[in-house]
């Protein structure tokens, strides 16, 4: 609080919404489930399972159930808690009378800052850059109502589907070198595979090679025929979630229980039909690179819904799931970023070197252990301190002065 007993200092411990925490520790957790195959695989594994690892047995029911359960839909929560989260931010400080514009934007730079230095020095799949740049936008959505937010920010998640469709069937007019280009992204060869081996197993000035151009790529293309318009949308539908309460656990019982089953029965049943058709095709560039991709893309949405409403259901019980998943959530940044500092210390050669070592099924392990190390590190560390560091730095930036870090009474 102000002189003047005005809310414009950062939200307070006891000022927390528990549920959003708990669902940004389940997001932050579950994240890694994907992500994991871009830190110890070449890249083209993420999209194509084909082009590199085994693909039989148990590997192939880790990456079946990993695409089925985790990816897009991960992401999707963090989209839609970014948005829920410029809503709770501005409208706190704008009910005591406070601008929100400049410390909103302060923010996002920041965060801009944080993502490029994750991205360019660390590990090429950052995700920080793409949401800062449509907070700066989104912002600009935050006292529209809920149905309007949500018609919007669904027409912009749904733009890809069409770039993807039109992109699927101008295939057959793109000139020889074109196709063949795009087509060795999609199934490297032998050479460049080893190439890339080579690279990340190497020092970390070696990987600068490859990571920096990954990242100029995937903060521009990528983003303009993809990742913007998904994160976009879905910070719009998230303040429409927030607004309505649905996120903040203040729908019923019954309400999440049909949102769950919805939510699930539309979305995972579309994921296998084109996982099946995936399979089927060979996973062939000319199919599963766009056409293919779209049943993941819209089905991961209701996934998403359909695990939000499972976690409102486990904050409003209150158990231990929920309490070892709220810390978690509370230092997401700080848990994010310790995901890439782990997984590259295990795989890059600037440390253990097992890139394109490990194979699925032992990946999952790693998961595992991964996800217990932060759920411990984060209750020892919110025992003593009011913020987790990476949050702490983000503040402190954001509102031009340094934060109460440790705790009262703790020592």
């Amino acid at each position: 609080m102000t002189r003047t007993g005005q809310l414009i200092d950062p939200v307070a411990p006891t000022e927390r919404i528990a549920s959003i925490d708990v669902l940004r520790g389940f997001a932050v957790l579950g994240i890694l489930v994907m992500n994991i195959q871009s830190f110890s695989m070449i890249s083209a594994a993420y999209m194509n399972p084909a082009a590199y690892g085994d693909l039989t047995g148990i590997h192939r029911w880790v990456w079946a159930l990993s695409h089925l359960l985790a990816d897009q839909k991960l992401l999707s929560i963090f989209s839609m808690l970014f948005g829920a989260g410029i809503v709770l931010l501005t409208s706190r400080r704008e009910a005591a009378g406070e601008s929100s514009t400049a410390l909103h934007y302060r923010r996002s730079f920041w965060l801009l800052v944080f993502g490029l230095a994750h991205g360019m020095l660390l590990w090429y799949g950052d995700i920080l850059v793409t949401y800062a740049i449509c907070a700066f936008l989104a912002f600009l959505f935050r006292k529209v109502r809920p149905t309007p937010l949500t018609i919007v920010g669904m027409i912009i998640f749904l733009v890809p589907v069409g770039l993807f469709s039109l992109f699927g069937w101008s295939m057959q007019f793109w000139p020889p070198e074109a196709l063949e280009g795009s087509a060795s992204g999609w199934m490297p060869s032998a050479e460049n595979i080893a190439s890339e081996l080579a690279v990340y197993r190497g020092g970390w000035l070696e990987q600068m090679a490859l990571r920096v151009p990954a990242v100029a790529k995937h903060d521009s293309f990528i983003f303009l025929v993809f990742q913007g318009w998904r994160a976009g949308g879905l910070m719009l539908v998230g303040m429409a979630l927030y607004k309505w309460g649905v996120i903040l656990a203040q729908r019923s019982r019954r309400f999440y229980a049909v949102l769950a089953v919805v939510g699930f029965g539309i979305g995972l049943p579309v994921i296998a039909l084109g996982m099946a058709r995936n399979l089927a095709a060979g996973f062939s560039f000319e199919y599963s690179m766009f056409f293919g991709s779209r049943y993941n893309y819209v089905g991961s949405l209701a996934v998403a819904l359909g695990y939000v409403a499972v976690i409102m259901l486990v904050s409003m019980a209150r158990g231990r799931l929920a309490r070892a998943l709220a810390p978690v959530g509370r230092m997401a940044f700080t848990n994010y970023l310790m995901q890439t500092v782990v997984c590259t210390l295990i795989f890059y050669g600037h440390g253990l070197g097992l890139f394109g070592r490990v194979e699925r099924g032992l990946q999952i392990l790693i998961v595992f252990g991964v996800w217990i190390l932060e759920i411990w590190f984060s209750g020892f560390w919110l025992a003593r301190f009011r913020f987790g560091p990476a949050e702490w730095l983000w503040r402190s930036l954001s509102y031009g002065r340094i934060q109460p870090m440790r705790r009262v009474g703790s020592s």
